[in-house]
């Protein structure tokens, strides 16, 4: 996995250096990535290396940052800038124990909290291919400590928080069986 944080760069920009990460990332495994590589699209729409199925990779992009995963497993990745948080989206896409566990939360910590939630949420649907139309209120985490639990024993996670709580990345692998 690589990222840069970055002060804040148009969405074109965003998304043409998440591809440059990509670029170098494929790299270390031998890969010549450019704007020629053939690029095939799963049933819903996920990219993968045409002539490489083996490797699996996915990119994000938010206001200030960019991060890109390479795998030998099904991949993803989520990068956000911590803003305030939405009760709406709490109330539609969290399951219950997570809204609990977000309005128990001192008032300070629920905008990184609710990223973090948000972050592991999208990078398992970003790893499976399916897109926001999964069930994400079906998806549940929770932490003790540094651990991440998670309602998908298939998937290992992996969290990092960037400059003190201003972005929040989350890594998703889909695995046969989590070691």
């Amino acid at each position: 996995m690589l990222m840069i944080s970055l002060t804040k760069l148009e969405k074109k920009e965003l998304h043409r250096l998440a591809h440059g990460i990509l670029r170098e990332c494929l790299k270390l495994r031998c890969v010549n990535y450019d704007e020629d590589t053939p690029l095939a699209r799963g049933r819903m729409g996920k990219p993968f290396l045409a002539e490489r199925p083996d490797i699996h990779f996915n990119l994000s992009h938010s206001n200030g940052i960019a991060a890109c995963i390479v795998s030998e497993h099904e991949c993803g990745i989520d990068c956000e800038e911590v803003r305030e948080y939405r009760p709406a989206v709490v109330k539609r896409a969290f399951s219950e124990s997570e809204r609990i566990m977000i309005e128990e939360a001192p008032p300070e910590e629920r905008d990184l909290l609710f990223f973090r939630l948000w972050t592991l949420k999208e990078s398992y649907i970003k790893a499976i291919g399916t897109g926001i139309s999964y069930p994400l209120n079906t998806l549940e985490f929770s932490f003790e400590g540094d651990c991440i639990i998670s309602s998908q024993t298939d998937c290992r996670f992996r969290q990092i928080i960037i400059d003190g709580g201003k972005y929040a990345v989350a890594i998703c692998e889909k695995m046969s069986s989590v070691t």
